[in-house]
């Protein structure tokens, strides 16, 4: 467990370091980072969101997209992401039980999300099957450009959250 005078005494690159496992946008994180000293954790968790919505643009959630692994992508979670395959391998355990057609689906499914907008499907995957995540990833291809950045950007919020609190559990280091 962690508590907010721990996370206050960090220093700012120590808090930064916490914050981009969190959520990979270094602005975000640099502003969250510069909030220091919090009240309490819903000073920390209001701060968080309120950034992320009305502070942060298009190229700092593309950016926070980019350190996921593609939903069901396990070997990239194992390559790519060192660093927070803990968290995303259990944010995405609702795969490891999917029948091959299913993540066949989710692969060529993935592979049309990013063609048609640039970066991979965003969803908050904890608790959801691989069927569920295959079946919202359906739905949102039908979305015009706007709209889905927008799903996304929510999404990566949800993420972030649950990595905060999973931080404040001491789940995370």
């Amino acid at each position: 467990m962690i508590n907010i005078r721990a996370i206050n005494n960090l220093d700012k690159e120590a808090l930064l370091t916490a914050f981009l496992k969190c959520c990979a946008s270094v602005n975000w994180a640099s502003q969250l980072a510069g909030c220091q000293p919090f009240k309490n954790k819903d000073d920390l968790f209001f701060n968080a969101k309120n950034i992320w919505f009305n502070k942060c643009k298009k190229e700092d959630w593309l950016e926070a997209f980019s350190a996921h692994p593609k939903i069901g992508d396990i070997d990239s979670l194992a390559k790519k992401y060192a660093n927070t395959k803990d968290l995303a391998g259990k944010e995405q355990s609702g795969v490891e039980s999917a029948s091959m057609e299913t993540l066949k689906a989710l692969a060529e499914g993935n592979e049309k999300y990013e063609k048609k907008y640039g970066y991979i499907f965003i969803v908050c995957a904890t608790g959801k099957s691989a069927q569920e995540m295959l079946d919202i990833l359906n739905g949102r291809l039908n979305n015009d450009p706007e709209k889905e950045i927008l799903i996304a950007m929510q999404e990566q919020h949800k993420i972030t959250e649950i990595r905060l609190n999973k931080w404040f559990n001491g789940l995370m280091v």
